[in-house]
């Protein structure tokens, strides 16, 4: 049976609807290729688009709408809330259906080699393609952003990168790539617009400060709703659940006399993640997938 590996690439652009339009097209209609998802967000200026496919025909889309990210973006004049280091920010590619990590691997080797040699564009191989222990977390190959990155990539030692040249692309930066397991990217908004709340309640879940294993998390203002967000990726939602994490900002809401006024899930998401929520909330006993109307679907 053939091979489905999932990308789920993310862009510097969340606010120009026809530029996001034609980078999205580079996944609509191609054979071997389904694009499942995407979505933008105005105050992070970003877009995620979630696709599956088999990995030559994966491989070819990806190439393309790095290409076109880079025609289309120019980082020295982006602004955004979401920490960011190149017009594609970030490529993870996670096995699916008949692929293991290696096959990821391998598939986000192959797509940085010819995105690199097609472009000028250089990359960084993270998370379990990371070819050393300080680029694993995404968060450390992207400290610096975009402004710093030039100045950081001098130190080649520690930061050449894996493929392409060895300073940022002028107005493309530089992009992390690499197989990851799922992830659930899930943000819970505060009624209020004091970021030093946002702050603490970032500091008492995500892992780094002694929070939750898999939960990575950050502050974001929402500008235009007046409110800020506690935005989060739980990187083993079967281990860092859903609820654990929400409850958990609730609680610590409670400290500071403030309400969550809603959540939302960025992309896609695994059904078994809302079912370990329905069955937490709802006290349901003995509850399995299998109860689930859509997954007889087949």
């Amino acid at each position: 049976m053939d091979k489905l590996i999932e990308c789920v690439p993310n862009y510097s652009e969340g606010r120009d609807k026809a530029k996001i339009e034609q980078i999205v097209d580079c996944f609509r209609g191609k054979k071997g290729v389904k694009l499942l998802d995407y979505s933008s967000d105005e105050d992070h200026n970003r877009t995620v688009v979630t696709v599956i496919g088999e990995p030559a025909a994966l491989q070819a889309a990806v190439v393309e709408s790095v290409g076109k990210a880079l025609a289309l973006i120019d980082m020295r004049v982006h602004k955004g809330q979401h920490p960011r280091m190149g017009a594609v920010d970030v490529i993870p590619f996670i096995p699916v259906k008949n692929a293991t990590v290696e096959d990821a691997d391998a598939l986000a080797k192959a797509t940085a080699k010819e995105a690199s040699e097609k472009f000028g564009q250089p990359f960084f191989l993270y998370e379990q393609s990371a070819t050393a222990p300080h680029r694993v977390n995404l968060a450390d190959v992207r400290k610096g952003q975009f402004e710093g990155m030039a100045e950081k990539m001098k130190d080649q030692a520690l930061w050449k990168p894996d493929f392409g040249p060895d300073t940022i692309h002028p107005t493309g930066g530089v992009t992390a790539i690499g197989a990851r397991p799922p992830l659930v990217a899930f943000n819970v908004n505060l009624a209020t617009s004091d970021m030093d709340i946002a702050t603490k309640i970032v500091r008492a879940v995500r892992y780094i400060n002694g929070g939750f294993r898999f939960c990575k998390a950050m502050p974001v203002e929402l500008k235009e709703r007046g409110i800020v967000q506690v935005s989060m990726n739980l990187t083993d939602y079967s281990k860092t659940a859903i609820y654990r994490v929400f409850e958990a900002i609730k609680t610590e809401c409670r400290r500071y006399g403030v309400n969550v006024v809603g959540s939302e899930v960025v992309g896609l998401v695994p059904m078994q993640a809302l079912i370990d929520c329905a069955e937490y909330y709802l006290q349901i006993e003995n509850f399995s997938v299998e109860q689930v109307l859509e997954s007889r679907l087949i």
